[in-house]
C-alpha cells in the first residue's frame, strides 16, 4: 500500500488541512493499492504563496544553474527507475515493458532535453533598435492527466524550471503516485523551498483552484476539452496565459504504395499502445478503397501480436483506467454497432478470461464513414475505424474534417506524395513513416486540440514573457 497522505509545499511534507482522502485502484486487478489526502482552498493558497515567495530569487538564476539542476534531476529521476515502473504499472496499468519504454523513457528525455535546449537558449538579444528578453511568466499553475503520469508532467515542469518559473502541481488523481515520487527526486537534489509544490486534490477544487486563482500567473494544462474551455473561462477573470494541450482524433493516411505490413502494424500499435489512451493516436485509418480488403486482412494478422492481458505478465496492451473509462469505450463501441460500421474485431465485454480488472477488446471497425460518431469523437480507447477513400485529395479531405488537429501520420513511399501529404494535413505534430522521436520538436495542437507548444525550447518559450526595451545601454 502506498499512502500519501501528504502534501509538497515549500520543500516539505505537509498534513492536509482537509480531511477527505482518496483511493488509488489499480486497474488490473480493482483493488486498492494506496490513498492520497485532497488538499483544500487552505492548501492551495498555501502552495501558491510558496511558489510567489520563491519566485524573484530563483527567476534571476543564472541559467547555468538551472542546468545543473535539471541534469541532477535527470540523474536522480534514473536513479529511481524501478520505482517509477513499478508505480506506473500498478496505478495507470501499463505492461511493465511499456512503463519502461514510454513512461519512464519520456519522463527521463524530457528533463534532460530541457537541460539540453537551455544551453543555446537566448534570455536576451538585439533587434533592430530594440533589445528583446524573455523573463520567467510567474506562477505556474500545472493541471496534468492521468494517461501520461511522467511525459506530461515532466515536460511542463521542466519546461518551468528551464525558464525560471516556480510551480504549483495538480496530478490527476486517478494516477497520482508517480508525481509523488517526482516531488520526492525534486526534494533528493534539492530544488529550492517554493519552487516546486503538489498539492493533489478533486478538479473542482484544486484545478479550478489553480486556474482562477489571482496570484498565478499561468496556468499549463493537458486533458478534455470541456475542462480546457473551464480553465479558459476561469482564468480570463485575471487575463491569465493558458496552455491547453486537449483532445484528438488523429488520421493515418495509407497511400496507395504503402507496405501494407508496414501501414498495418502502424494502425494496430496506435491503438494497443497505453491501451489507446493517448491523445495523440491514430485512429482514423483512411485507406485507398483499391486496397482495403488487403489491409483489412492485414491488421487482422497482426493484431494477435498486440495481446491483451497482465501488465505484469508477457502482454502488450493492459486494462484501461478505470470503470467509468471502460464504460466509456463500451458505449462507443456498440455506437459503432448501431451506427452500422462492420465490426471487423473485436467488440463489446471483456476478453476471455480476463474478468477481473478494466480490459477491454481491441476492436477494429471497418465500412466507416467520417460522419459517424465513432469517427468524430474521441474514444480514449483500442478502438480503430477503418474508413476508404478514391483520390488522395478526398484523403486529405477527410483527414482534415474534424475539429481536432493534434497529430497525424502518413505511410508510404513516394517522397512527393508524403511530402503533398505531410504538408497538408492541419494538425501540430505530422509523422512520416513511423519515423523516429525528437524530444526538441514541439507537441500540440491546432483547433479543438489545444493551444500552445511543449517539448524542448517551444515548450519554454511558453513559460516566458517577452519585453522589449528600447535605448538599452550596450
Amino acid at each position: 500500500m502506498r499512502n500519501y497522505l501528504k502534501h509538497y509545499i515549500n520543500g516539505e511534507w505537509i498534513e492536509s488541512t482537509g480531511s477527505e482522502t482518496e483511493d488509488v485502484i489499480n486497474p488490473a486487478t480493482e483493488e486498492v493499492i494506496g490513498k492520497i489526502s485532497f488538499g483544500t482552498k487552505e492548501d492551495l493558497d498555501k502552495a501558491v504563496q510558496a511558489a510567489r515567495d520563491a519566485l524573484p530569487a530563483f527567476s534571476q538564476t543564472p541559467k547555468e544553474e538551472r542546468i545543473e539542476m535539471l541534469e541532477k534531476i535527470a540523474a536522480e529521476y534514473e536513479r529511481r527507475k524501478n520505482d517509477l515502473i513499478e508505480v506506473m504499472t500498478d496505478e495507470l496499468g501499463a505492461p511493465l515493458s511499456i512503463s519502461e519504454k514510454v513512461h519512464y523513457k519520456m519522463g527521463y528525455s524530457h528533463f534532460s532535453q530541457a537541460a539540453e535546449s537551455l544551453k543555446d537558449f537566448s534570455f536576451m538579444e538585439q533587434r533592430g533598435n530594440h533589445t528583446l528578453v524573455k523573463e520567467s511568466v510567474g506562477v505556474s499553475g500545472l493541471i496534468t492527466p492521468w494517461n501520461f503520469p511522467t511525459n506530461q508532467t515532466s515536460t511542463k515542469i521542466a519546461s518551468a524550471f528551464a525558464a525560471g518559473s516556480t510551480v504549483v502541481l495538480k496530478p490527476s488523481e486517478l494516477t497520482p503516485f508517480a508525481a509523488m515520487i517526482l516531488a520526492e527526486i525534486f526534494d533528493e537534489v534539492g530544488v529550492p523551498k517554493g519552487v516546486f509544490n503538489l498539492v493533489n486534490g478533486a478538479g473542482d477544487v484544486i484545478g479550478d483552484g489553480i486556474s482562477s486563482h489571482p496570484d498565478i500567473d499561468f496556468v499549463s494544462f493537458t486533458g478534455s476539452v470541456g475542462v480546457g474551455q473551464k480553465i479558459m473561462e476561469n482564468a480570463a477573470k485575471t487575463i491569465k496565459n493558458v496552455a491547453l494541450e486537449l483532445g484528438g482524433k488523429s488520421p493515418l493516411i495509407v497511400l496507395e504504395d504503402a507496405d501494407l505490413e508496414q501501414a498495418a502494424r502502424s494502425a494496430v500499435t496506435h491503438i494497443s499502445m497505453n491501451t489507446g489512451q493517448v491523445c495523440s493516436a491514430a485512429t482514423r485509418i483512411i485507406v485507398p478503397a483499391s486496397i482495403k480488403s488487403s489491409f483489412e486482412e492485414e491488421v487482422k494478422r497482426v493484431l494477435p501480436e498486440f495481446p491483451v492481458g497482465d501488465p505484469r505478465k508477457e502482454s502488450v496492451v493492459g486494462p484501461l483506467v478505470s470503470k467509468k473509462q471502460w464504460d466509456r469505450v463500451q458505449s462507443y463501441i456498440e455506437k459503432g454497432i448501431e451506427e452500422g460500421a462492420t465490426l471487423l474485431t473485436g467488440g463489446p465485454g471483456k476478453p476471455e478470461g480476463l474478468d477481473k480488472g478494466y480490459f477491454v477488446k481491441p476492436t477494429v471497425f471497418s465500412d466507416v464513414n467520417n460522419d459517424m460518431v465513432i469517427a468524430r469523437e474521441e474514444i480514449f480507447g483500442p478502438v480503430m475505424s477503418i474508413i476508404t477513400y478514391e483520390t488522395l485529395d478526398e484523403a486529405i479531405e477527410i483527414a482534415n474534417d474534424t475539429v481536432y488537429g493534434l497529430a497525424g501520420y502518413v505511410v508510404g513511399k513516394d517522397p512527393e506524395l508524403l511530402r503533398k501529404v505531410s504538408t497538408s494535413i492541419r494538425a501540430g505534430r505530422i509523422t512520416i513513416n513511423d519515423n523516429g522521436k525528437d524530444f526538441s520538436a514541439p507537441f500540440g495542437g491546432y483547433k479543438q486540440s489545444g493551444i500552445g507548444r511543449e517539448w524542448g525550447d517551444f515548450g519554454i518559450e511558453e513559460y516566458l514573457e517577452k519585453k522589449a526595451i528600447l535605448g538599452f545601454p550596450s
